[in-house]
């Protein structure tokens, strides 16, 4: 389980278990995360190679990619980031709940690291790599849900409310960075 003070590849590989356990919706899924400050920052650093496996991961395949589209990917990224963070530190504030961010956060960083892993798996699937998107889709809805009911402890309702939130956060914010930023150009 999860220790405060571990190195960050253990750290890695017991929120790799603690993701696989909110898939399956294992009550104990919160003991493999760390929660404390230095947990937060490995977080951080997950969210952070995730951004970079999204940007430049199809680039180190080989893959043909727009100049400049990694670059941008990753300050897409970036804004949603910030703007998923923000919902939740607003939702959860008014819920009372400011208790939740730190846990929520942690948790959804290391689910965004597993998910930007499987988005690059998908992409030595070729046409049939539709069904790992399904497959990580799924996987998200499912970790968020449980994200919410095991280490956050919400309700349903309230798993509900900071999710329509995000929903509304992340939309917005990607409105303003399609006005912002040009679209790439075409390979």
């Amino acid at each position: 389980m999860a220790q405060p003070q571990q190195p960050f590849f253990e750290e890695l590989s017991s929120a790799v278990r603690g993701c696989w356990a909110l898939v399956v919706g294992r009550r104990e899924a919160s003991a493999y995360f760390d929660f404390s400050q230095r947990g937060l920052i490995g977080s951080f650093i997950a969210v952070l190679i995730a951004m970079l496996l999204a940007g430049f991961g199809p680039l180190l395949l080989g893959l043909p990619v727009p100049q400049g589209a990694a670059t941008q990917s990753i300050l897409i990224n970036l804004v949603l980031f910030a703007a998923q963070a923000g919902m939740a530190y607003i939702v959860l504030r008014q819920m009372g709940r400011q208790d939740g961010l730190v846990p929520y956060l942690v948790a959804s960083n290391w689910v965004t690291l597993v998910s930007a892993v499987l988005l690059l798996i998908s992409t030595f699937f070729g046409p049939l790599g539709l069904f790992v998107l399904a497959a990580v889709a799924i996987f998200a809805l499912l970790t968020f849900v449980n994200i919410g009911r095991f280490i956050v402890t919400l309700s349903p309702l309230q798993i509900a409310l900071l999710f329509v939130s995000q929903a509304v956060g992340v939309f917005l914010a990607l409105a303003v960075v399609a006005i912002m930023l040009p679209p790439p150009p075409m390979p």
